[in-house]
């Protein structure tokens, strides 16, 4: 597709949208989350400091039945602009934590469109959405998020592929994890995400031409940051940037790896797939 064929002008009319959630920070899905990530953790209880990421259990989108689109997500045009694109990603996102959510506290998040571009790359059209979101208390922001959203045309024959990249090899810690639907499913159901290509399997392979169901890149974000919180127990994180780099899929294990550089401030993460290919990259700074 000729990037022409998207009025970006159009597109670029959503820029400054706002929406605002509220929500509270229950106990439940801070449990499920816990027991989803293998932990051994105590059963939580109000007043906790919600760990680093897991606010995306909350503020979930209650779209209706009638309202979701073939892919499972909620149609195009409403908050988010309506990119006429099939594949629809959660390319990455930046984050600082200012104040960890309590449990049980009331809170708000107030999201924004800052930015809608079109580009054309070897790979075909692409068009980035960029969102930012604050999430507050009555006492004041909590944490500051910058979401990266990717739209992409469905690949055609002959198209090249993106060249991997090699995983890093100077890991200090590493977790390998399964990569199967049950582990997908439980994910998708904490953050009710209706996107077929985490839990359909003939939808993902025959509609949208993957081998296999695809991991959440939330997910494995949220599986770096467990990686450094198992690692160093007693860090405060203060913020977490990460890229998307490649997909990963069912059926194989996947590696989180870490490293804590020489400032002793900042740590390195990274995934890999089952073939030692970079997925994801991250940066964390600790307090």
């Amino acid at each position: 597709m000729d990037p022409t064929h998207l009025d970006l002008t159009h597109l670029q009319q959503w820029i400054g949208r706002t929406e605002r959630h509220d929500d509270q920070i229950t106990l439940t899905p801070v449990a499920a989350l816990a027991a989803t990530l293998d932990r051994d953790d105590p059963a939580p209880r109000a007043g906790d400091a919600l760990p680093p990421l897991w606010h995306w259990l909350y503020f979930l989108p209650l779209h209706r039945q009638s309202e979701l689109g073939p892919d499972g997500h909620a149609s195009r045009g409403g908050f988010l602009p309506p990119v006429p694109l099939p594949r629809r990603m959660w390319a990455g996102g930046r984050l600082a934590f200012h104040r960890a959510p309590a449990l049980g506290s009331a809170v708000t998040r107030t999201s924004t469109v800052g930015d809608v571009q079109v580009k054309s790359g070897r790979s075909g059209t692409l068009a980035f959405v960029l969102v930012r979101h604050e999430v507050a208390d009555a006492e004041g922001v909590l944490l500051s998020e910058e979401h990266d959203i990717v739209y992409r045309a469905q690949p055609q024959p002959g198209d090249p592929a993106p060249k991997p990249q090699p995983a890093p090899q100077d890991a200090q810690w590493s977790r390998e994890i399964v990569a199967d639907a049950t582990l997908l499913f439980r994910y998708s159901a904490l953050t009710f995400n209706g996107h077929r290509i985490h839990y359909d399997l003939p939808y993902v392979t025959q509609v949208e031409g993957y081998p296999g169901l695809v991991v959440h890149g939330p997910l494995i974000a949220t599986l770096l940051v467990d990686l450094l919180r198992r690692n160093l127990p007693d860090a405060t994180v203060r913020t977490f940037d990460f890229k998307a780099v490649r997909p990963t899929f069912t059926p194989h294990v996947f590696r989180v790896s870490g490293a804590l550089d020489e400032d002793g401030k900042t740590v390195r993460l990274w995934a890999q797939d089952h073939e030692g290919w970079l997925t994801m990259m991250a940066t964390a700074t600790i307090g």
